[in-house]
């Protein structure tokens, strides 16, 4: 298998039921966290060819030939920032998943409405913040 995560070629031999997000953690790439592994929870949200999917339900297999981009991939900028500056990453566990899937989603919809930006991020959970801080980091980054 051949991958590129973040830039960077990787070429390995894998097991086929190894996990998409086994074999991104096995490379020391552990900014993406492994929660409920049934795809519920989004934290394991990485994105697949600019697209945000959840790589406990990918099997590393199928990402052959793709581009791979985690949270160590995403360069610092004003979302981080705002969420910094709103509280909006108490724990800290879900928060990867969070960015990987705001990143893709703000690339399309720079200027979302509240309830846009809710359904987008229905997909992710989080147990710490209450998702008022996380709406208020995006809305005013």
């Amino acid at each position: 298998m051949k991958v590129r995560i973040n830039a960077v070629e990787y070429e390995a031999e894998v097991e086929p039921r190894t996990l998409l997000s086994d074999f991104v953690r096995d490379q020391g790439l552990t900014g993406t966290k492994v929660g409920c592994e049934q795809g519920v929870c989004g934290a394991c949200t990485v994105q697949l060819d600019g697209e945000p999917v959840r790589s406990c339900l990918l099997l590393a297999v199928q990402a052959d030939g793709c581009d791979v981009r985690t949270i160590e991939g995403l360069a610092p900028g004003p979302l981080q920032r705002s969420f910094h500056e709103h509280h909006a990453l108490q724990c800290g566990f879900c928060t990867a998943g969070f960015l990987m899937t705001l990143d893709a989603y703000l690339a399309e919809h720079p200027d979302p409405a509240e309830q846009e930006l809710k359904e987008a991020l229905a997909g992710n959970l989080c147990r710490c913040t209450g998702y008022a801080p996380i709406i208020a980091a995006v809305l005013n980054r």
